[in-house]
């Protein structure tokens, strides 16, 4: 054999390789860079907030970690959030969220559906084929990735699906030493994920969805987005998904809906819904905010507000920022109504990860909030909506 046919052999047999190690590094580097902590934002916890942290179940309505390649059960440093750092931060039940398309050039003002940055990222972390060129296929993927951490976890990660399982898991986790583990539930960011047809939201039901967000960063065939195009309201198939999804009994997130959408979402829906990360505009103008009027028609409705802790939805990113939503919220909505909606791990910069979350209990303390009132919008508010609207079970 040739030295030059040996190099070519070499280099057939070198090239996937490469290749693969190439595009694991590429996916790891983006995730990590793209979800950052400012630390500088940060503030110290003081022993009564940690006591009080430690008593409290607390609640999240959207973290993003199934996107990115990275172990849902293994410690680590990249991203906000882990199981290991949500167990440390006492996070008793959290909502994972799939994202199954994002625009190029993402911004919070305009954005064309025509772009797709999640085709790469999949074939970049080693999705399955199928993944490549469908949104529901990747919505899939991602709910299996769920499941099957919650599978091998060892009782550290638990998925429920109905309102039965919550309530058995959260007993327990009170009554079981030594074991505090997380509760999930399964949300898609935008439904784009039913690729265009109404028969899939049985499809994401079967596959253990119980929330699903209209829109995302762009307008789509269910309802137009806040950062959208045209940004209009449900168009006719969204309105017949927005019944499906109720007769369901998978959860409407009007996160991301246009103003038009909000509108129509709310007077198509007979049940409560939620918008799961977002802020304020009286304390952060911004297109995806809401306003008073909109925290009023969510309250009439008995809706749930998830704040969130991104520059976005608050404007600083800090505790005390947060802590500043969620009492205008809390004085406009209601106590009952507000939430936290993180938006961890979601291509968003924090001032703390999964772990360090006792830094919003301190806030509200600071902000004068009482104790009932902290343990209300740090969990119990949510954990109360989810027993009220998941579907019963036995």
């Amino acid at each position: 054999m040739t030295l030059l046919r040996r190099l070519f052999i070499g280099l057939a047999i070198a090239l996937p390789v490469v290749a693969v190690v190439f595009f694991f590094i590429v996916a790891r580097v983006v995730g990590a860079r793209m979800n950052r902590i400012d630390e500088s934002k940060a503030i110290v916890v003081s022993e009564r907030a940690r006591a009080l942290h430690q008593t409290l179940r607390v609640a999240d309505l959207h973290n993003d970690i199934l996107l990115w390649d990275r172990d849902l059960l293994q410690m680590g440093t990249a991203g906000h959030t882990d199981v290991s750092r949500l167990v440390e931060g006492n996070v008793a039940f959290e909502v994972f969220s799939t994202v199954t398309k994002t625009p190029k050039g993402q911004n919070y003002e305009r954005n064309s559906a025509e772009s797709d940055n999640i085709t790469l990222l999949a074939i970049a972390s080693r999705w399955p084929r199928r993944t490549w060129d469908s949104r529901l296929a990747r919505a899939i993927y991602q709910s299996d990735k769920l499941e099957h951490a919650a599978a091998i976890s060892e009782g550290r990660l638990i998925v429920v699906h109905t309102a039965a399982e919550l309530r058995k898991a959260l007993e327990f986790r009170a009554g079981t030493p030594g074991i505090k583990p997380v509760i999930g539930i399964l949300n898609t960011e935008g439904l784009q994920a039913i690729d265009g047809t109404l028969a899939n939201v049985d499809t994401l039901f079967a596959h253990g969805f119980r929330m699903a967000g209209l829109a995302h960063f762009f307008d789509n065939e269910v309802a137009g987005s806040a950062h959208g195009e045209g940004k209009g309201g449900l168009t006719a198939l969204g309105r017949q998904v927005v019944q499906r999804m109720q007769s369901l009994g998978i959860i409407v997130d009007l996160a991301h809906v246009s103003p038009a959408g909000f509108d129509e979402a709310l007077a198509a829906t007979t049940r409560p819904v939620v918008v799961s990360h977002t802020g304020v505009q009286a304390t952060c103008a911004g297109p995806r905010n809401l306003t008073d009027a909109q925290l009023r028609a969510l309250a009439a409705r008995d809706a749930l507000i998830g704040i969130g802790f991104w520059d976005g939805a608050v404007c600083d990113a800090s505790p005390h920022a947060i802590a500043k939503a969620i009492r205008h919220a809390v004085n406009i909505a209601g106590l009952r109504h507000v939430a936290l909606g993180s938006d961890w791990d979601g291509a968003t910069t924090v001032a703390f990860g999964a772990d360090q979350v006792a830094q919003v209990t301190e806030a509200l303390l600071q902000a004068g909030f009482t104790d009932d009132e902290i343990r209300a919008v740090m969990g119990e508010n949510a954990l109360r909506f989810m027993m009220e609207n998941l579907p019963p079970g036995t």
